[in-house]
């Protein structure tokens, strides 16, 4: 699996109105397809007298991808909300788009930009993160050293999760892999190598960026 993916932060919705129709789009985190199908269902329950529930759901483990169309005419509401998913290479993340008929057909073309449109909302409303694997890192100094070191492992382009301040001072903070060995040699110059920064193990951290959907 790579490194670096892209999900989305939060429950959320929104919702738009297409010739008297109204489309509301759901967006929700999940990582397995059991969540994925519950949250299909509460929606299906929550709006069991809409024309139509469509939903479409990514997962990065073991790449599943799954879509209905919910009595919507094949290939106008389910797919072209997985397309919204996939395009744009977001990962654990499960779409609802529910539909009250208004009265006025849309036509297939028509069908295809309301339910992308409704799936592209619900993601900016949810939050895009790039979540990226890190190291979960420590630092011992002491405490004159302890503001230049700081300084460094931010500049470095670390975050500091916690500092514990003892007879010296621990700071525990994660930062790409790729970043390590030059803030290493920056805290060994700034310290006359008295301080250096230890890895033991990895975990995924969430960088919110700027939609920019297609």
């Amino acid at each position: 699996m790579s490194d670096e993916y892209k999900t989305v932060l939060n429950y959320a919705k929104d919702e738009f109105v297409e010739k008297r129709s109204r489309f509301i789009g759901f967006c929700k985190p999940v990582t397995t397809e059991s969540e994925a199908v519950a949250f299909i269902n509460e929606k299906r329950a929550e709006h069991w007298n809409a024309s139509h529930n469509v939903y479409a759901y990514s997962l990065r483990k073991e790449n599943i991808m799954r879509y209905s169309d919910d009595g919507e005419p094949s290939g106008t509401a389910g797919m072209p909300t997985l397309d919204v998913i996939t395009k744009n290479n977001i990962f654990d993340v499960c779409i609802v788009v529910t539909r009250y008929f208004g009265g006025v057909l849309l036509g297939t073309g028509g069908l295809v930009r309301a339910y992308s449109h409704g799936a592209k909302i619900a993601l900016e409303a949810a939050k895009i993160a790039v979540m990226q694997n890190c190291l979960l890192c420590s630092a011992r100094c002491t405490y004159n050293q302890y503001g230049k070191v700081s300084s460094l492992i931010i500049e470095s382009g670390a975050e500091i999760d916690d500092t514990v301040y003892e007879t010296d001072v621990l700071i525990k903070f994660h930062i790409l892999p790729e970043l390590l060995p030059q803030l290493n040699k920056q805290l060994a110059d700034a310290t006359s190598g008295y301080v250096q920064a230890f890895g033991d193990a990895e975990k995924f951290f969430a960088k919110p960026i700027l939609p920019q959907l297609s």
